[in-house]
């Protein structure tokens, strides 16, 4: 595999050690194919980044995320799309991207960053303990960490980059709400995982407003699926096998293709669909109209505020907006936003 860069820092920008980059380069075997994707990739995201040099102020930053891979995909362009727009500072993006993350992994590699060194961290991750105290130990050490779409609100980070997830969960129980009307029913709320901030205050914003404004409503919650297709539909399935009143879903975490397969599979209806993101998936949910709204907020927005809190703090003289939520819209299939 042909490249210019050192073993060492194609490493840190897979998130691998070293010997396993070293192992794909040098085309040895017991490496999975997903493992020598991601050098590739590696490789190809220094490329372009060295393609893109410029004589202003580099900035190195890690993008940290435990997301579905449809997900990470969109943030991954987002940021890419947006480095552009700060030139002369240049960010150097190192993306490290996991679907699933035990905690003692994800602070393994937060600690890991920290001491090899960068000028800020953007991450999503779970609100529990080990992650609060990891970047406590970052800020310490100087090194801003933005939340991503989903708050660390008591710990030590710098910023929030990301939609006011209380009210797109309202907003979804508005939707259904409505629509259900008083003949009501149950919505199926999906969560990838519990541990996450923004996920539970979108469930709060949901519960309260059905609670208040529509009490034929019920709620049954399914989580733990990660966002992943094969568990979240395991869940789902059991869901609907226990319940024969659900006729709505509010997908919190994703999964939606999923989702939609376990309805179908025990012949059941969904009478309304409330999701969130343009992922691509959604997009072609929407244009078939299996899904009938998305709750998108850009991408590109959390991206910019991003950068901007993480410029505050390694450009000390820099004048920057200050973050603030970044707007959630209802698309439908008739204003949906092009790609970009």
């Amino acid at each position: 595999m042909a490249h210019r860069f050192l073993v060492k820092d194609i490493a840190f920008q897979a998130g691998l050690s070293t010997a396993t980059v070293d192992r794909v380069l040098n085309g040895r075997p017991g490496v999975r194919r997903q493992t020598e994707m991601r050098v590739k990739a590696a490789i190809a995201e220094l490329e372009k980044q060295a393609g893109a040099d410029v004589a202003g102020r580099k900035l190195a930053i890690d993008i940290v995320m435990e997301t579905p891979e449809r997900f990470s995909t969109a943030v991954r362009a987002a940021f890419e799309t947006e480095v552009a727009t700060f030139l002369p500072t240049a960010f150097r993006c190192r993306f490290h991207f996991a679907e699933v993350m035990r905690a003692a992994e994800l602070v393994q590699l937060l600690d890991r960053i920290r001491l090899r060194g960068t000028h800020g961290i953007v991450l999503k991750a779970p609100d529990v303990p080990e992650v609060v105290a990891a970047v406590a130990r970052l800020d310490a050490a100087g090194i801003p960490v933005v939340a991503l779409v989903t708050d660390l609100p008591n710990s030590a980070r710098s910023a929030y980059a990301g939609a006011d997830n209380r009210a797109a969960g309202e907003t979804a129980a508005y939707l259904i709400g409505r629509l259900l009307g008083p003949a009501g029913g149950k919505a199926l709320v999906t969560l990838s995982s519990g541990r996450f901030r923004g996920e539970e205050e979108r469930e709060i914003g949901f519960r309260r407003v059905i609670r208040a404004h529509y009490p034929s409503i019920g709620i049954v919650e399914v989580s733990e699926g990660h966002g992943t297709d094969t568990a979240t539909g395991t869940l789902v399935a059991a869901a609907l096998a226990g319940d024969p009143d659900i006729n709505a879903v509010y997908s919190v975490g994703g999964g939606n293709r999923a989702v939609l397969a376990a309805f179908e599979a025990a012949g059941r209806a969904v009478s309304v669909f409330v999701a969130h993101d343009l992922d691509a998936d959604n997009r072609a949910l929407l244009v078939e109209r299996r899904i009938d709204f998305v709750l998108h907020h850009d991408l590109r927005t959390d991206a910019r505020s991003a950068f901007r809190a993480i410029m505050a703090r390694a450009i000390p003289a820099t004048r920057t907006a200050p973050v603030a939520f970044s707007a959630v819209e209802i698309v439908t299939p008739y204003n949906m936003p092009a790609m970009q």
